[in-house]
């Protein structure tokens, strides 16, 4: 089942001659389930597409659906509100709270939804992440992927449907990113969720189900473990 399908998808900066087409009419389906890696150079659009996806930023022009629903069809508020409970987001810098220890870094995203924290689900989110044993700890206290593996654990609490991942190792040696998509690939797949990550990393690309390559704001390729070239 289709779960993410984005339809005509355009963002364009600025007008006329000075116009920059950040993505250009992007039609994308992402399975439920699926694992999808998104790569470009930088300034192809990737950035600007996975933010669209998530309701981040709206497009200039085209529709987002998430699970059949037009996301971009409703007010800001209730935007904000069906982000927060249905898209789970990890981003290149780990952005967790410094005067707040890893539990409650995790549990925040579910205290701003005033929603009661499942402790044991919790518990057992940060065991398969490898960080139950910090969960007192500070973040200053932990290395760059324990941060980033909390990160992932704080976007996985609210069970959202879709994860959305831009660069997530990209502060980390290679050691620690493959460990760090390892992770979130056994994580998302053990709570039955959606994967789109965007990464510069060829190999850690081709661990996803589906690789999508885009250019100027437009997709060029897609297959599996080797990325297709578009037929004309």
């Amino acid at each position: 089942m289709t779960i993410l399908e984005t339809k005509g998808l355009k963002k364009i900066y600025g007008s006329g001659g000075n116009a920059v087409r950040a993505v250009d009419g992007i039609d994308l389906a992402v399975e439920e389930g699926e694992f999808l890696t998104i790569v470009g150079s930088s300034g192809s659009g990737k950035t600007t597409l996975l933010h669209m996806i998530g309701g981040l930023d709206r497009p200039t022009q085209g529709k987002v659906f998430i699970g059949q629903k037009d996301i971009y069809a409703m007010n800001g508020d209730h935007l904000a509100v069906f982000r927060r409970r249905r898209v789970g987001f990890v981003f290149q810098a780990y952005n967790l709270i410094p005067v707040l220890n890893v539990w409650e870094n995790i549990c925040l995203p579910l205290e701003l939804d005033a929603k009661a924290v499942d402790h044991d689900f919790i518990s057992d989110l940060m065991e398969s992440l490898h960080v139950y044993d910090k969960r007192g700890v500070l973040p200053n206290q932990l290395s760059g992927g324990q941060q980033q593996r909390v990160a992932i654990a704080r976007a996985l609490s609210t069970r959202p449907s879709i994860v959305l991942a831009d660069e997530p190792t990209g502060n980390l040696d290679s050691k620690s990113g493959l460990e760090v998509v390892n992770l979130l690939k056994q994580s998302v797949k053990k709570y039955h969720q959606t994967l789109v990550m965007i990464t510069h990393n060829e190999t850690l690309a081709q661990m996803a189900d589906r690789v999508v390559r885009i250019e100027d704001g437009k997709i060029i390729g897609q297959g599996g473990a080797v990325c297709e070239p578009i037929s004309e």
